[in-house]
C-alpha cells in the first residue's frame, strides 16, 4: 500500500505528464514538485511499475532527456484510428530527405544538402524549420558565411530517439556490376 504523501506525489507526476505531450525533462519535475531528483526517478519507476498491469493502456518511455506517457502498443491502433480524420499531412519526401541528410551529417549547409539531393532544398527546409524539426545553428567559416542546419529536440521526440547515437547506421551505398 502507497502511503498518502507518494499517492500525492504518483498523482502529481501522472496530471504533469498527462498534460504536456512532450517528454519533460527529469530536473523540470523536480524543481515543480519541489522534490530531489532521486525521489522523482524513484517515483517514476513506481508508476512504470503501476502502468505494466493489463488494464492500464499508456506506459512510461524515456525519450530526448525526459519522460512522457504513451500509449501502449496493443492500443496504439485503436488511437490511430480515432486521429487519422484529425491528423494533418505529413512531411513530404523532399522534405524527408532533407531531413534525413542534416540527421546524419549536421552540422550542414543548404548547399551541401543540395549537394548530396542533387536538387535544390529551399522549400524543404523552410517546412523543416516551420515545423521545427531543424534549426539554424550558426554560420559555417567558409566564403559567404553560409548557414549551419541541425536537428532539434522535436526532431528527437518525433522520431522517439534519445539522441542522434540513436539513428540507424547509414546504409554503404551499393553498386551494380
Amino acid at each position: 500500500m502507497q502511503e498518502p504523501e507518494s499517492a500525492d506525489l504518483h498523482a502529481k507526476l501522472e496530471a504533469l505528464l498527462f498534460a504536456v505531450s512532450e517528454p519533460v525533462p527529469f530536473e523540470a519535475l523536480a524543481e515543480v514538485l519541489g522534490v530531489p531528483l532521486e525521489v522523482i526517478h524513484s517515483t517514476l519507476k513506481e508508476l512504470a511499475l503501476e502502468y505494466e498491469r493489463p488494464e492500464r493502456g499508456f506506459l512510461l518511455d524515456q525519450v530526448a532527456g525526459g519522460v512522457r506517457l504513451v500509449t501502449k502498443p496493443q492500443y496504439a491502433g485503436l488511437v490511430e484510428q480515432l486521429l487519422r480524420p484529425l491528423r494533418t499531412t505529413g512531411l513530404t519526401v523532399a522534405a524527408l530527405e532533407t531531413l534525413a541528410i542534416v540527421a546524419y551529417k549536421q552540422p550542414v549547409t543548404r548547399a551541401e544538402i543540395e549537394a548530396v539531393r542533387g536538387v535544390k532544398a529551399d522549400s524543404a527546409l523552410a517546412t523543416l524549420l516551420e515545423r521545427r524539426l531543424v534549426a539554424e545553428a550558426g554560420r559555417k567559416d567558409a566564403p559567404g558565411r553560409p548557414i549551419l542546419y541541425v536537428t532539434t529536440q522535436e526532431f528527437l521526440t518525433a522520431f522517439g530517439l534519445n539522441s542522434l547515437a540513436d539513428l540507424p547506421p547509414l546504409a554503404e551505398p551499393s553498386t551494380k556490376n
